[in-house]
């Protein structure tokens, strides 16, 4: 008996000797934390198991309750490092104490450093800062309620260099390096971001139980994990036999539609883009809109003696929908969606003195192909030598198949599944904000949005116990066709119900970009400036309140057919303002001419006793040009005057 006890006491010391702490994937070597408040800092271990935290030559002791969690809570940090972080016999080392911010929402936060490298080159590749950390939470979603962990991240606070950010979100990066520039301490900056993904997936589940019922009963339908998993199988087993069915059929592939010496006289030749009114539009390559399956498009370049056999970039611009790509019969790149640029790399030896075939094999899935205007479309050699593609293809159908079946089975869109997986986890992470870049998959349900944008601010600062956290609102950009006329549509509706809820909760801002968009793109590329509003409002939130921000209408006053606008702040131009609107009491809305000067707005109302007024109110109001003193654009607004 005496010899059982003490194998057993044996075998007790040793497990316990080897229990180990584990803590959440934002508590790793290099990570960031928050200066001028208090660290949580927590993990599971054994159950009753006495936990202790070393940091900055003082040690904190918990002990792990009968699950197993424990937390600690350091006292406020000044920023410095870097620093050791011991948790019993874990260390963590480089870690910094400073800013962390958390930067939220759906492609446009998605967008990377790669995507906007065009547009800032030199800028990106002058600069590294081991003071500037970078993590990335890894896409991932929960029908089932929260998550304790986030999944294992790639990206775990590594230090800004070209190379590290080249997949980080552009809007981060760039945030990083701007309040690096205001503060001079360590930055931390969080993204957790899943492109083409609603409100609705970043709200918690009681909220949703509560208050939006009918939004919760369709993540109830995928908790059945059979079933998802059995429509998942079936939805990849037609996805791919549809491809195959594709390929199968495609003269294209089997005739060598791409190679150099194929025989394309016959092919008809379509315009890429035709000019309306002086914008270009794209031209539908063939003439059924609902276009389902394969589609071919060529083009000849010549290349001269010089450049023959050089390795070069070959931009086509964007395109619908997904695309294979070909020089000479050999495939040089491929895109499986419509957004990303195709910026694709011809290796040496496939160019030849005089003519070339470029091909392109358009794959779509519902929607007539064709090429996106206001894109490059041109070879770049590494000498700088350029050579323009022609607006001119030669064209000629694949094979039509009917479009790919497949039911809905779930995933990332649904209700609470997000917040669930990607942001329950990283609470309470110690921040100084949250930046919120999402709309444009609510553009559908229009002021709705204001409803759940107040629940999802709230419901975060409850979950992190801070009712005052700062936040900023990032408002959606202008996108499509410019109209002269009055529209009322759901991207106008998103962005009020984003400028009142920003005016609305405490301790927010909104960051207006309506002058940073693409008529044809929905991911614009000015991430900079996008990060450098972010900052002012930041700025203005929690350091100086007289930073300003987007000019405000302080005062509206009507007398007849003439309305006074009043600013908060002086304006940058004076003169001729554009995109207001006035509306009778039919409710009607008109266009209205307007002048600026000082901090007032004049409109001349074409309508007897005005009684509603809007400025910029259209899916892209590009001749909007109200900016305050500070070279801030006034945000998209609706009132009613008195």
């Amino acid at each position: 008996m005496k010899k059982l006890i003490v194998i057993t006491l044996a075998l007790l010391s040793a497990m316990a000797s080897e229990a180990k702490i584990q803590l959440p994937q934002l508590f790793q070597q290099g990570m960031v934390l928050q200066r001028g408040k208090p660290i949580p800092v927590w993990g599971q271990a054994d159950a009753g198991e006495r936990v202790v935290v070393s940091f900055r030559k003082k040690t904190y002791e918990t002990t792990a309750d009968s699950q197993g969690r424990w937390q600690v809570t350091l006292p406020v940090q000044k920023a410095g490092g870097p620093f050791e972080l011991t948790v019993n016999d874990l260390t963590l080392s480089d870690v910094l104490v400073g800013d962390v911010w958390l930067c939220s929402g759906q492609s446009n936060i998605d967008v990377t450093i790669e995507r906007v490298y065009p547009q800032y080159g030199k800028v990106i590749d002058d600069y590294s800062n081991e003071k500037i950390r970078m993590f990335r939470v890894q896409t991932d979603f929960s029908t089932h309620g929260p998550k304790q962990d986030v999944r294992p991240t790639p990206i775990n606070w590594k230090p800004v260099t070209k190379e590290n950010a080249w997949l980080f979100s552009a809007v981060g990066y760039f945030l990083g390096r701007e309040m690096f520039e205001k503060t001079g301490v360590p930055q931390g900056i969080i993204v957790n971001s899943v492109g083409g993904t609603p409100i609705q997936a970043w709200l918690d589940a009681d909220t949703l139980r509560q208050r939006h019922p009918r939004e919760w009963q369709r993540t109830v339908f995928f908790q059945d994990d059979d079933m998802v998993r059995s429509m998942q199988r079936s939805n990849m087993m037609a996805q791919n036999r549809w491809n195959k069915m594709l390929t199968d059929s495609d003269p294209g592939l089997k005739d060598g539609y791409a190679n150099r010496d194929y025989d394309d006289s016959q092919w008809p030749a379509k315009r890429a883009f035709q000019t309306v009114n002086g914008r270009q539009l794209s031209s539908n390559l063939t003439q059924n809109p609902r276009y389902t399956g394969s589609f071919w498009a060529r083009q000849h370049l010549t290349v001269d003696a010089a450049h023959a056999g050089q390795p070069c970039r070959l931009l086509v611009g964007t395109l619908y929908d997904a695309d294979q790509t070909y020089v000479n019969g050999r495939q040089v790149g491929s895109t499986g969606y419509q957004y990303p640029p195709r910026r694709y790399q011809i290796p040496a030896g496939v160019l030849v003195e005089g003519d070339n075939a470029l091909t392109v094999r358009f794959v779509t899935k519902g929607g007539a192909p064709h090429f996106i205007p206001e894109k490059p479309y041109k070879l770049i050699f590494e000498d700088g030598t350029e050579v323009a593609l022609s607006e001119e293809w030669l064209v000629r159908e694949g094979a039509q198949i009917p479009p790919c079946p497949g039911a809905d089975a779930g995933g990332q869109n649904l209700p609470s599944v997000l917040y669930n997986a990607m942001h329950y986890p990283l609470a309470p992470y110690a921040l100084s904000g949250m930046v919120w870049y999402q709309g444009e998959s609510n553009t559908g349900e229009g002021y709705a949005y204001g409803q759940y944008l107040n629940e999802l601010i709230t419901g975060w600062r409850q979950l992190w116990q801070s009712p005052h956290l700062p936040f900023v609102v990032v408002q959606l950009a202008n996108f499509m066709d410019p109209s002269d006329r009055p529209q009322d549509t759901g991207w106008s509706q998103v962005r009020e119900a984003q400028r009142l809820a920003a005016k609305q909760q405490p301790n927010a801002a909104l960051a207006c970009i309506i002058d940073l968009g693409e008529t044809v793109d929905i991911h614009p590329l000015r991430k900079r400036e996008v990060a450098q509003r972010i900052a002012r409002c930041f700025d203005h939130l929690i350091w100086n309140k007289r930073v300003t921000l987007s000019p405000e209408v302080s005062s509206a006053i009507a007398d007849g057919r003439q309305v006074t606008l009043t600013l908060d702040q002086p304006l940058l131009h004076e003169g001729a303002l554009y995109e207001f609107e006035v509306a009778g009491a039919d409710g009607r809305f008109v266009n209205a001419k307007a002048t600026g000067k000082g901090t007032q707005i004049t409109i001349e109302s074409p309508v007897d006793t005005p009684q509603r007024i809007r400025y910029a109110w259209k899916n892209n109001p590009l001749r909007a040009n109200v900016f305050g003193k500070n070279q801030l654009p006034m945000s998209p607004f609706q009132m009613d005057l008195k």
